[in-house]
């Protein structure tokens, strides 16, 4: 006879296929509509190449250090759709690597060439820290609430 588990752990292909999906197309969106932002502030014209290109990231003018905003902005946003599509703290690094690999690889066919620009490298992994640590942080406070036991809870309404 096997033991009770508290959580599922069969591996289901599909759940996660639709959660990096998720991820990707939120993240994307959110970081799209901040530097769109980022661009009329700056009165720079959108682009995907404030997205992709590795050369714009830089700290040389308004619009690079806009765009710089954006993406650690965008990553604090990224934490909250890890807290809402992904709910495990234990998969926040997983989901958030997942997505920056990603993202490397798209920078790498859109550019024809590897990411070689320090500061692109230093703010994916800042963004990517801040991804991960956040999710966990927002994940482990719903899976830390504690679970009402007894007579009591059957008589309260659930918010589940």
């Amino acid at each position: 006879m096997k033991g009770g588990t508290f959580r599922n752990t069969q591996w289901d292909p599909t759940l996660l296929s639709s959660q990096i999906v998720s991820m990707q197309l939120c993240v994307y969106f959110t970081l799209g509509l901040l530097v769109f932002v980022a661009n009329k502030l700056s009165g720079d014209n959108y682009s995907l190449d404030h997205l992709f290109e590795y050369h714009e990231i830089h700290i040389y003018d308004m619009g690079g250090r806009l765009v710089i905003c954006a993406f650690v902005l965008n990553a604090f946003l990224a934490s909250l759709a890890l807290w809402c599509i992904v709910r495990r703290a234990k998969l926040c690094l997983d989901f958030s690597c997942t997505f920056h690999v990603l993202h490397l690889l798209i920078c790498w066919w859109y550019n024809r060439s590897f990411p070689a620009n320090a500061s692109w490298w230093l703010l994916n992994v800042i963004t990517g820290t801040i991804m991960c640590i956040g999710g966990e942080f927002l994940c482990l406070q719903t899976e830390m609430k504690e679970i009402p036991v007894g007579y009591a809870a059957l008589n309260q309404k659930s918010d589940v």
